[in-house]
């Protein structure tokens, strides 16, 4: 009676075994993009000191930081939003049931349909403003705002049609091209602005060889991933029947998934119209005739563009690089129905959220002075503008937790087939988020926009905490707990000793004395937080810093 022991033991560890392996993969991918996210966001921020130098927060920025958002939103739910997160179970479905060949004739249903839907888009919006540019009541703002988004609109086809491609790569488990493209656009819009742009003499001449630029880069991000994909043995081949079908079921869970991953993005979006709509034009500031509806200052909506860049830089080098690797095996997961496996990653992805996002959410809060002095003080951006960057960077950052968490949290309800809770608690938010912003702008100004998306935020992440067990089963909330309090203790050492040492750095505008106020803060605290994490056996994060096949330990 004791035979059968040996074999469930075996099959135990063997389970163990495959367990470890599997969080070794999925930290080895998430290494190689967030450095290269790193890299990308790095030149990110080189790239918006440069606009700030040459623009400062006024209209020509103020009007290209809302032109630029709007292709931006679309790219998020067209290209890599909605759109790859529908399909890359389908992919992955025909991959493994169908074979490459029946793969392939997929691939080029979406991106053929996603061309010409993307086209109908663009050509729709160029005639639209057309018209609107033709109106003699437009004011020389508005002028500007149309010329800009329509320079940028053709970008909408380039970027959503590489997005594509990269979800079809992520889903190859190919992720360093894709992960590399950003940089590639930064590198132009760097060149552009410094290179090109100092031969005009005008702003307005500035900035449209910038969006000249952005479009080069645009075509450069979709020409390299399709040579990736043609090396893997894709060739383009249409299945007009089936591949009609496969579109028709995408599509259809299409809706509800851009509702879900829009929430705050159409947050920050709402953030730049509003601040831009109800800004006081530059002439008549100090003038004293102002309107009951002028509440912002001019350079609100451009403040608020560095503040969300900023913000995004913790979100993008660590929350959407570990989507992007996570939301693949969170598919498998659920396809081949291990319950076990997905509720393990999914607690391990949000493990990883807190031990990040806490320190540098607290972390930008404390350090948006120095890095807004530091990154855009300079030519056109005077003290005030860098202030004005300073609390939306504040404000923003108080949300980055919250921020990555939803990230991660609904990719787990698109794995599990669950495309309508998100949007549920979508409607909600942008609810809250509107009567949030209502609320706070008459007493905040412009903050109250940053704090408001942040505070919508926070409650999306834990309505979507606390229904996603429903869908997954139980996750291990006092694991959840217990990281919290371990990272948030090392946070606050590290939040004291940061707040020490600006006290005792000196103030000045000189270049070496902003970099001092940056870099001794930042180095010192990333110093103990990660002594402090291996101290209090945050092993996610150890884990995470070290290369090889190292792996955390068992975790029951």
């Amino acid at each position: 009676m004791d035979e059968p022991a040996p074999p469930e033991n075996a099959s135990s560890e063997q389970s163990r075994v495959a367990a470890v392996e599997n969080t070794r993969k999925l930290f080895s991918g998430l290494r190689v993009v967030s450095l290269l996210t790193l890299l990308s966001r790095i030149l990110g921020m080189v790239r918006d000191i440069g606009m700030a130098t040459l623009f400062g927060n006024g209209p020509i920025m103020d009007s290209f930081s809302v032109a630029f958002k709007l292709p931006n939103l679309a790219r998020r739910l067209l290209g890599e939003g909605a759109l790859s997160t529908a399909f890359l179970p389908t992919f992955i479905r025909e991959l493994e049931n169908q074979g490459r060949a029946s793969a392939w004739k997929l691939v080029t249903a979406v991106l053929f349909w996603l061309m010409l839907f993307s086209l109908l888009i663009v050509g729709v919006g160029e005639i639209l403003l057309i018209y609107l540019s033709s109106l003699e009541s437009a004011s020389s703002e508005a002028r500007l705002l149309y010329w800009l988004t329509g320079l940028l609109l053709p970008y909408l086809i380039l970027v959503c049609m590489a997005a594509q491609v990269n979800a079809t790569l992520h889903a190859l488990n190919h992720f360093s091209i894709p992960a590399v493209l950003p940089a590639i656009l930064n590198l132009f819009w760097m060149a552009g602005i410094w290179l090109v742009a100092p031969f005009f003499p005008e702003a307005s001449d500035k900035i449209t060889i910038i969006c000249l630029a952005i479009l080069a880069g645009g075509v450069l991000q979709l020409i390299l991933p399709c040579l990736k994909l043609f090396s893997l043995g894709y060739r383009p081949r249409m299945d007009w029947q089936g591949g009609l079908t496969q579109i028709q079921t995408i599509a259809a869970s299409m809706a509800p998934i851009v509702v879900g991953l829009s929430i705050t993005q159409f947050n920050t979006l709402i953030d730049s119209v509003l601040a831009w709509g109800l800004a006081r034009p530059e002439a008549v500031v100090g003038a004293g005739e102002v309107s009951a509806w002028e509440i912002f200052e001019s350079g609100t909506a451009s403040a608020l563009y560095f503040g969300q860049r900023m913000y995004q830089f913790p979100l993008g080098v660590f929350g959407v690089a570990l989507g992007t690797v996570l939301y693949p095996r969170l598919s498998r997961h659920a396809e081949r129905q291990d319950g076990d496996l997905l509720r393990q990653d999914l607690l391990l992805g949000l493990q990883l959220v807190i031990g990040v996002g806490l320190p540098a959410s607290l972390g930008l809060c404390l350090m948006a002075d120095p890095l807004s002095s530091l990154l855009f003080q300079y030519g056109d951006f005077d003290v005030f503008d860098a202030r004005q960057t300073a609390e939306m960077i504040r404000y923003y950052g108080v949300g980055v937790v919250a921020f990555m968490a939803v990230l991660i949290l609904n990719r787990g309800f698109y794995a599990v087939g669950d495309t309508r809770t998100p949007v549920r608690i979508g409607v909600v938010i942008v609810i809250c988020n509107l009567l949030l912003n209502l609320a706070l702008i008459w007493w905040m100004k412009g903050k109250g926009l940053a704090l408001a998306t942040s505070l919508a935020a926070m409650i999306q992440s834990a309505l979507s905490l606390w229904l996603i067990r429903e869908k997954t089963g139980a996750l291990d909330l006092r694991k959840l707990a217990s990281t919290t309090l371990r990272a948030g203790f090392a946070t606050l050492v590290m939040s004291v000793l940061i707040y020490l040492e600006l006290q005792l750095l000196p103030v000045f505008d000189q270049f070496q004395y902003r970099l001092l106020r940056v870099l001794v803060p930042l180095v010192s605290a990333v110093l103990v937080y990660l002594y402090l994490a291996h101290v209090l056996g945050l092993t996610e994060i150890m884990t995470l810093m070290k290369s090889g096949k190292q792996t955390p330990e068992k975790t029951e």
